[in-house]
């Protein structure tokens, strides 16, 4: 059973939640293979409603104390560009794909993406953009 885990940490950030929960994403995630995505939604304001169906699960909770078991337990980790989040994933040697978040003024985890990607570890992208890899 593949999984995808998508990640806000301790922000919210509505913007990549409604994305990765929109109908055609949960289509495009099934397709691809995956069977059960997790979300953790940190203080955000969307906030999907959890489903189970024969093929496909989804899962939502705002917080827990480590998020180690869920990012182990993942094949495919969709993140917030948190340095702890992404440190955490890549250490657990998960592919990662960072979505920046712009409405964050001061866009320091842009930089933090860009050296990333250069360096071979992840795929960076925005909500309103598509993958850059």
């Amino acid at each position: 059973m593949k999984c995808v885990f998508v990640t806000v940490g301790t922000t919210s950030f509505d913007d990549l939640i409604a994305c990765v929960s929109a109908p055609d994403s949960l289509q495009k995630i099934e397709s691809l293979g995956y069977s059960r995505l997790i979300l953790q939604i940190g203080r955000g304001s969307v906030v999907p409603e959890p489903f189970s169906t024969e093929s496909f699960t989804l899962d939502v909770y705002r917080y827990k104390d480590s998020l180690k078991e869920d990012i182990q337990k993942a094949d495919l980790v969709i993140s917030h560009a948190g340095a702890g989040s992404c440190l955490e994933t890549l250490e657990k040697g998960k592919p990662l794909v960072v979505v920046i978040n712009e409405k964050l003024m001061n866009n320091h985890q842009l930089e933090l993406a860009k050296q990333l990607h250069k360096e071979g570890h992840l795929f960076y992208c925005t909500c309103s953009t598509s993958l850059r890899h």
